[in-house]
């Protein structure tokens, strides 16, 4: 059975469609409008090895806020429908991703309740045309609406560039462990309670 989902989201400031396979190859087809959140959807998309289609139409005249969070949330809207009931899934992944000075870890639990928690210390200011502000709107969008748990740590870092993509990198390769299938499992949801 194909785990994979297509979500459209149109506002006044934004027209959004992301499709998103579980169990793709990494392959990324990003149009956001700005270059630097591209790129982090691109690394996020290659160290989680699902297939990602990113198409956002926002207002960047008034600047990036609305395109990636809005992203965010058709992002998580789409993984949580790309998941389903949840059964069989690992549930938890982690990850630290070094890049160069930086190392960040990322940990969740696919568990129906979205949040997040952000331990990431970065000026103000901007990364190429990425507001720095924006990355932790982008994850908390993405946590609310896919119902995970995420914990994400700077551990070291002083560039902004590195910081941000072993974020994402992290990210990714720690949802890659959390939807990955597990066959002790054999079709079961992964919980106590018999619902995630």
């Amino acid at each position: 059975m194909a785990r994979e989902a297509t979500i459209t989201r149109t506002t006044a400031e934004t027209a959004i469609a992301v499709t998103v396979n579980l169990d793709g190859a990494g392959r990324a087809d990003l149009s956001t409008g700005i270059g630097f959140f591209d790129h982090m959807l691109s690394a996020f998309a290659r160290h989680s090895r699902m297939d990602l289609a990113v198409s956002v139409e926002g207002d960047l005249e008034v600047d990036g806020h609305h395109s990636v969070e809005d992203a965010g949330i058709v992002l998580g809207q789409a993984l949580g429908a790309a998941l389903g009931d949840k059964a069989g899934i690992a549930r938890f992944g982690s990850a630290f991703v070094p890049m160069d000075e930086a190392l960040v870890l990322a940990a969740l639990d696919i568990s129906g309740r979205g949040q997040l928690h952000w331990a990431v210390e970065v000026p103000f200011g901007m990364v190429g045309d990425f507001d720095t502000q924006l990355a932790r709107e982008f994850f908390i969008a993405l946590a609310a609406n896919a119902g995970i748990t995420l914990h994400v740590r700077q551990l070291a870092g002083d560039n902004v560039h590195h910081i941000f993509e072993a974020a994402f990198k992290a990210c990714g390769r720690a949802l890659r462990q959390a939807v990955a299938i597990d066959p002790a499992l054999a079709g079961e949801v992964p919980s106590t309670k018999g619902v995630l």
